[in-house]
């Protein structure tokens, strides 16, 4: 899932976004208002979180530019200010949610997976199977075959991504958006490089894999069996 992160703090935008990242978010960070309306504007977003405090536009503001925009990313808003009338207006701005700092990064990410969950994709159960692939959503786990298999966090990333599409054929420049971020090399090969990590892991010794190429147009995770 990629999220754009911003918070004109660096110290701070630098330890939430590390701490996204270790849980496989790709993010995204922007330091004012401005910046965050411009990477709305070209980058698909699985979520955005929000502070209300930045230079040039307020959060309310680029809130607000975001949904008359007819951009419906999921908005979690995040500020130090507790009054009731400022959650309000937060929310009549058009956040899907908002949490008050200082804040439990637990509860954080709570919030992210529900925004997700019930943001513009469709709605992620807290557990996904394929075949014999079961992906739990809230632990990050994954077994196949009964068997427990471990994953780095890009790893995962991108097999939620491939599980969620189970059965599409996904193009390596989607994978790429929501998956890794803005640093992506269009010229890279990192996301075969990630296909090929999976299926060592996932694959069945002389089964078919999983997760099939589809020559000029990308992949595809299928369960064990399927016909290609």
């Amino acid at each position: 899932m990629r999220v754009l992160l911003v918070e004109d703090e660096p110290a701070a935008a630098q330890v939430l976004a590390k701490g996204l990242r270790e849980q496989s978010y790709a993010v995204d960070v922007a330091g004012d208002g401005d910046a965050a309306l411009f990477q709305v504007g070209t980058t698909d977003y699985d979520a955005v979180i929000l502070d209300v405090m930045l230079p040039l536009k307020d959060g309310f503001a680029v809130c607000r530019a975001i949904r008359a925009s007819g951009c419906a990313v999921p908005i979690l808003m995040v500020t130090a200010r507790d009054a009731v009338e400022a959650r309000i207006e937060g929310l009549d701005s058009g956040a899907d949610d908002y949490l008050v700092k200082p804040f439990d990064f637990g509860e954080l990410l709570a919030r992210l997976r529900a925004l997700i969950r019930r943001g513009r994709q469709p709605l992620l159960p807290e557990r996904l199977t394929v075949g014999t692939l079961v992906l739990d959503t809230r632990g990050r786990r994954v077994r196949v075959r009964n068997r427990a298999v471990l994953l780095t966090a890009k790893e995962y990333a991108l097999l939620e991504y491939l599980a969620r599409r189970a059965g599409d054929v996904v193009s390596r420049g989607d994978i790429a958006e929501h998956v890794w971020d803005e640093h992506y090399d269009p010229l890279s090969n990192v996301v075969d490089v990630y296909v090929q990590r999976l299926r060592r892991k996932l694959d069945a010794p002389a089964s078919p894999s999983m997760i099939r190429t589809r020559r000029g147009e990308g992949y595809q995770l299928s369960a064990e069996g399927e016909p290609s």
